[in-house]
């Protein structure tokens, strides 16, 4: 029988092009004056409310580091093996701290293409040559194979000697290692502890970026990063491994978060590794965001269907306006103490703060960084105007490409039964991820302003909506003509 009390209940949706925020008095000087500092997580602060998506067009290593390095947060993708997305991690938790705990190291008999190579993969401009035992032996870089062109030599024959390298003792202090390296004009510190293993480095490049304070660091000055995992299959093993690569925060995300699947994940996860907060998703209703919270999720990530390349709702006729999904699940959230995230449908800066008004701790972002130089997309040229490639996660393309993770070779007849909720397309090139971050950030701190607001807590508290009306919305976002 036909369910009328599903037709009596209907309530109106709003998406962040239906509301404005309105303005009140204010005693803020300037958009400067501003903070946006933010948890998602108990002890994770950001300075900036913003993530780049866990998108194989959007977020691996380059782009979290530079996220991170403007105050917000990049969560890598996981359409990629178990290694590689941990060794993504690995990078961005090397890209910048005051010790890299676990320098790279190899053998005094490996040969010189073997140190090139390694050098190659790992992105470091040089190795610390170790004994089996961990004993320092020498050091080998860029600068001692310039010239050398025999791939065949060893690495004993070419590398600088610990004879000669001046050394930095186990648990140097910052001040200290600065004089070492600035009287000596040294570029590389090894630490060693007194019996000459090797305890850690210190480069020069880190430590000049050790004293970027605008950046989202953990406890040891490294880069803040995220990792992402699923609920089928290897997701355990998954999550272990990025926890072993010092990821800061694990992202469980699917398209229906709601789910039995998910909650049980959620318990797996934080059974297995509960000192690495979890964000769970995707949501867009109060009931989703209470149970996801009572399985034990330290963070909440809503939206279904709002995102540039997603065609969940066309598919499936399911999902929530975002505004009103984020202020729902923002409600419950608050009441419980757990952040939330709003992921999707955010296309210009006032969305941004429409959002964190709303309630959002942060908002995820993927089409608005994925033309950026550092998202992993390719750049395409179509009459003369440059492009990156874009796809949603659950487009065709991407289907197949989780497939292919799992086996070699596809039955078509799989590919026949792939139903896609998303699709793939192009955005215009963008420049540098620091520009669109400064850009949206702008005009957040100037929408605080308008709403007299000095902190994010103030701008939930003090934001007051009005919903436009059609006339309404055409004299919001009218356009300027010849």
């Amino acid at each position: 029988m036909f369910n009328l009390t599903s037709i009596e209940s209907i309530k109106t949706g709003l998406s962040y092009g239906d509301v404005l925020l309105i303005p009140r008095k204010t005693s803020i000087n300037s958009r400067r004056d501003v903070s946006t500092e933010t948890l998602i997580a108990k002890k994770l602060k950001l300075k900036v409310p913003i993530i780049s998506a866990n998108m194989d067009t959007v977020t691996e290593s380059t782009m979290a580091i530079s996220m991170a390095r403007q105050g917000g947060l990049g969560i890598i993708h996981r359409f990629m093996a178990i290694d590689r997305q941990a060794r993504e991690v690995e990078k961005v938790k090397r890209a910048e701290a005051y010790i890299i705990e676990k320098p790279y190291t190899i053998a005094k008999e490996a040969s010189l293409g073997q140190a090139k190579e390694d050098m190659r993969k790992l992105g470091v401009s040089g190795l610390l040559v170790a004994s089996s035992s961990g004993k320092l032996e020498g050091l080998i870089s860029r600068r001692d194979i310039r010239f050398k062109t025999d791939d065949e030599d060893r690495v004993s024959k070419i590398m600088t000697k610990k004879s000669d390298l001046i050394l930095g003792a186990e648990g140097i202090g910052i001040d200290d290692a600065i004089k070492l390296l600035d009287k000596n004009k040294l570029e590389k510190l090894p630490l060693v502890d007194k019996n000459g293993v090797i305890k850690g480095l210190i480069t020069a490049k880190d430590l000049e970026r050790f004293t970027n304070t605008a950046s989202a660091k953990d406890s040891r000055g490294r880069l803040l990063v995220g990792g992402a995992i699923g609920t089928k299959g290897d997701f355990v093993e998954r999550a272990l491994a990025l926890a072993d690569a010092s990821v800061d925060i694990l992202v469980l995300d699917v398209a229906h978060g709601h789910s039995d699947s998910v909650i049980r994940a959620i318990k797996r996860i934080k059974s297995e590794i509960d000192d690495v907060p979890l964000i769970a998703g995707n949501v867009a209703t109060k009931e989703a965001t209470e149970d996801l919270i009572d399985a034990g999720a330290d963070c909440i990530k809503v939206g279904i269907g709002p995102g540039a390349a997603c065609t969940t709702r066309l598919v499936t006729g399911s999902g929530m306006p975002q505004f009103s999904a984020v202020v729902d699940c923002a409600q419950i959230a608050q009441k419980r103490g757990i952040p939330i995230i709003a992921d999707g449908g955010i296309k210009n800066s006032g969305d941004v703060t429409k959002a964190l008004a709303g309630g959002a701790n942060a908002v995820m972002i993927g089409s608005l960084l994925a033309g950026t130089d550092e998202s992993p997309g390719y750049f395409l040229v179509r009459d003369g105007i440059k492009y990156k490639a874009y796809r949603g996660m659950a487009s065709l393309g991407a289907n197949i490409s989780r497939k292919q993770l799992d086996k070699m070779d596809i039955d078509p007849n799989e590919i026949l039964e792939i139903v896609p909720e998303g699709v793939e397309s192009s955005v215009p090139y963008r420049g540098a991820v620091s520009e669109v971050i400064s850009q949206i950030m702008g005009g957040v701190h100037s929408g605080m302003s308008y709403c007299g607001a000095g902190t994010l807590d103030e701008l939930r508290k003090n934001a007051k909506f009005i919903m436009l009306t059609t006339n309404g919305a055409a004299e919001s976002y009218q356009k300027l003509s010849r």
